[in-house]
């Protein structure tokens, strides 16, 4: 059985969290979400993580008690802002290597969001967990780039299509499997900003 009610003990114990060192707890993140990409969400089970990382199913139960809170710490033990180095000196030049990056981490992502499409819409923490893994981090870096490119007087502050930079960029993130079958990768977003984002910003 593979629904969350199946994926719950039959008891769950009231005992404090087990001591589990930072290297281990990131083994169990690393094992939980891989095998959501390679199987989807509703295909992993505790006993099945317990079993790939040799650890009993009690221990799992003990620090997190659920599976969705299992993979919410996981997606937030993750979370990192890989777009927060740029900085190219130009705002034209900081979208371009923006893209790059993007499109660089585009398979492992998109495989991600995809295996857990469903999930999220049923569990509000596991949906939050995901928008601070893998949106938030990006669109504040994103931010961040636009508003230096606005200090150093490359675009006016009031420029109506700088609100709308994250939702192209990360919009064909999403898209391009749908549409096409195939990843956004790097060569692709470049070619993506080029020819829609910088001629909407009236930069070259």
């Amino acid at each position: 059985m593979t629904s969350q009610a199946a994926d719950r003990p039959e008891t769950v114990g009231t005992s404090r969290r087990s001591k589990i060192t930072p290297e281990r707890e990131q083994e169990f993140f690393d094992a939980v979400l891989h095998q959501i990409r390679e199987c989807g969400y509703d295909a992993v089970t505790m006993d099945g993580i317990a079993a790939s990382t040799r650890c009993s199913k009690s221990t799992l139960y003990r620090q997190w008690r659920t599976k969705p809170r299992f993979v919410a710490a996981a997606l937030r033990a993750n979370r990192e802002a890989r777009l927060a180095g740029i900085d190219t000196g130009t705002l034209a030049g900081d979208l371009r290597e923006a893209a790059r990056c993007a499109g660089q981490w585009s398979v492992k992502d998109t495989t991600l969001l995809q295996a857990l499409g469903h999930a999220v819409l049923q569990d509000r923490e596991l949906a939050r967990a995901l928008r601070e893994a893998l949106v938030e981090p990006e669109v504040a870096a994103l931010r961040e780039i636009i508003r230096r490119g606005v200090e150093r007087g490359e675009i006016a502050a009031g420029t109506p299509a700088l609100e709308y930079v994250p939702a192209q960029i990360f919009g064909v993130l999403r898209a391009r499997p749908v549409l096409e079958g195939r990843n956004a990768d790097p060569d692709y977003l470049l070619r993506f900003v080029e020819a829609a984002v910088l001629p909407a910003l009236g930069l070259r």
